[in-house]
């Protein structure tokens, strides 16, 4: 195992937090867990593409940043009545 892959691994361990926020929180704490397990899953996506040595996989990291930042819209916009 490289390091790139030990990173993500630990990085990994991020999700955690988040997921626990996302799914107990209050509206807006949910919003914020939700972006940031967007961020942590970008970041996962770029160290297990050069832990594993795949550069056509960078592609995947750009698209989940479109989606992750789109998601956080459209669940702002679900909740906006409570936010």
């Amino acid at each position: 195992m490289t390091l790139w892959l030990w990173m993500a691994f630990a990085l990994m361990l991020g999700f955690i937090p988040c997921g626990i926020v996302t799914f107990r929180g209050a509206p807006e704490d949910r919003l914020v867990g939700l972006e940031m397990t967007g961020v942590l899953l970008v970041l996962e996506l770029v160290l297990l593409t050069e832990g594993y040595h795949r550069p056509p996989f960078f592609d995947l990291p750009l698209t989940v940043t479109l989606l992750a930042f789109g998601s956080g819209l459209v669940f702002i916009r679900f909740l906006e009545r409570w936010v």
